[in-house]
């Protein structure tokens, strides 16, 4: 099965969010499945750095008159056949792959993103005689045109399924319809069974609509989005495609996520043996001038810090927090008054609490070994990896139960601990009562050693990896090609 990888940036080459971890770990996963797989990337710096012997494939002209260079190789550190973009005028930026250095989105990006789904139609049609996808896998909203481009194309011998993966659909790629005419696209598809969306162009809209199947990256998202609460507008048209949803739960890499063989991290430990863990905690509270203290529970945050992710319920409880005893690290960048109000309470109690603004991935590996819980409170998360990663390192994830998040936790409650199904601290209600509710929860569990050491153990048990999703996704190409 000849698979067509298609999405804008790729860990470990380039990162801002969980849309990387899944476009790194997935081709290995599917190779491991028996399928063959490239990926379509943009030319980034890193991305093209990391290109082995590139050779150029072709030279094309955008639908807009842009000239662009459509190079082919081996990326290195992922040891994945990639088609790269080398158009210097679009991706040729410093900082972040979509803002500039004021956080304002790129007045282009509406271009530069059009185009990988352009590239991606080309290649669907044959523009590599020597390797034609079978299924182009487009994720989120900046590869979303590639479904549009697809349903365009002229009749093709062996037909090319296209399956679009949503994310995160609260961002969803939305541009003045003026711009529309610059992208190839007929004019019929600038309509409300298309592209067009409240008078705007949505991208996001488009992978929804054109693609032969959506997927979802978590079972509870798939159905999340069909709601007028979670649907961010789109619900209705999930709706109708509802027998086209499925929701495929992501996987963690476990090459690079496991304690036991983690190089950055102060020690290794598994769970069988966690001593180790405790020289992390410690090596970490150090390391940030936090009080030592093996028996003060230790709380991290690895998150955007935005609105979504629910931090503002953690400033609404975090005088609670200290008063139990608690210490918390904080690494994120996002929104200035959520960073400004965590670097006040950082400065505040400095021996209580750390924060880091920003993100710095060998840092992360360490805050998820030190820490004894991870919060994500997320009013919505379509699956969510720290939590995840919470999990495999022995924190126990304290989280709001929505999405990825109520497939992957189980509540600490007094029957889950009986059953032995309880692996972190789940709240319903999103308000900073509940979360409360959870906290105390968390602390009372950690006041119980061995109890606590068993929920530990099991969390660090879960099969998260990624060859339960990769066969899922497997079974969807077969079927769609037949």
């Amino acid at each position: 099965m000849r698979v067509l990888q298609v999405s804008a940036e790729i860990f470990p080459l380039l990162k801002t969010g969980g849309l990387a971890d899944v476009a790194g770990a997935l081709p290995g996963a599917l190779a491991a499945v028996g399928c063959d797989v490239r990926v379509l990337l943009p030319g980034f710096a890193p991305i093209l750095a990391d290109l082995c012997t590139p050779t150029v494939l072709a030279e094309l002209t955008a639908p807009w008159g842009e000239i662009l260079v459509l190079r082919q190789g081996r990326l290195a550190s992922l040891n994945v056949w990639a088609y790269v973009i080398d158009a210097p005028a679009l991706y040729a930026r410093p900082g972040s792959p979509y803002e500039d250095a004021q956080r304002h989105p790129y007045t282009d990006n509406d271009r530069r993103f059009a185009l990988l789904g352009w590239v991606a139609s080309r290649l669907a049609s044959g523009l590599d005689a020597a390797w034609r996808p079978r299924v182009v896998h487009a994720h989120d909203w900046h590869a979303a045109l590639t479904c549009a481009y697809m349903a365009f194309l002229p009749p093709q011998r062996e037909r090319v399924a296209c399956v679009y993966t949503v994310h995160n659909l609260a961002y969803q790629g939305l541009f003045a319809p003026r711009h529309f005419f610059e992208l190839g696209l007929p004019a019929a598809a600038f309509a409300m069974d298309g592209l067009e969306f409240h008078g705007q162009m949505s991208f996001m809209k488009a992978g929804l609509f054109y693609a032969d199947h959506i997927t979802t990256v978590s079972p509870s998202y798939a159905r999340e989005i069909r709601t007028p609460e979670q649907g961010c507008g789109l619900d209705g048209l999930l709706r109708t495609r509802a027998d086209d949803l499925t929701g495929i739960l992501n996987g963690v890499d476990e090459a690079i996520w496991d304690p036991a063989h983690d190089p950055v991290i102060a020690a290794p430990f598994e769970a069988a043996n966690p001593a180790g863990k405790a020289c992390c905690k410690a090596a970490l509270q150090q390391e940030l001038g936090l009080v030592v203290q093996a028996d003060a529970p230790l709380f991290g945050i690895v998150s955007r810090l935005t609105e979504q992710k629910g931090l503002h319920l953690v400033l609404a409880v975090l005088d609670e927090l200290l008063a139990r005893g608690g210490q918390l690290v904080v690494l994120g960048a996002g929104d200035a008054a959520l960073e400004l109000a965590f670097a006040e309470r950082a400065a505040a109690s400095p021996s209580s609490i750390a924060v880091r603004v920003g993100y710095d991935e060998s840092y992360a590996h360490q805050i998820f070994a030190a820490t004894d819980v991870t919060l994500v409170p997320s009013r919505f998360e379509p699956c969510g990896l720290t939590q995840m990663y919470g999990l495999k390192y022995g924190s126990l994830p304290l989280v709001h139960r929505v999405g990825g998040l109520a497939d992957t936790v189980v509540d600490c409650s007094l029957e889950d601990l009986a059953e032995e199904t309880a692996n972190g601290f789940v709240f319903e209600h999103f308000d900073s009562h509940a979360l409360s509710r959870a906290l105390a929860r968390a602390f009372a569990l950690y006041a119980l050693p061995a109890q606590w050491r068993l929920v530990q153990e099991r969390a660090m048990h879960q099969n998260l990896g990624w060859p339960r999703a990769a066969a899922q996704y497997l079974a969807l190409y077969q079927r769609l090609c037949h």
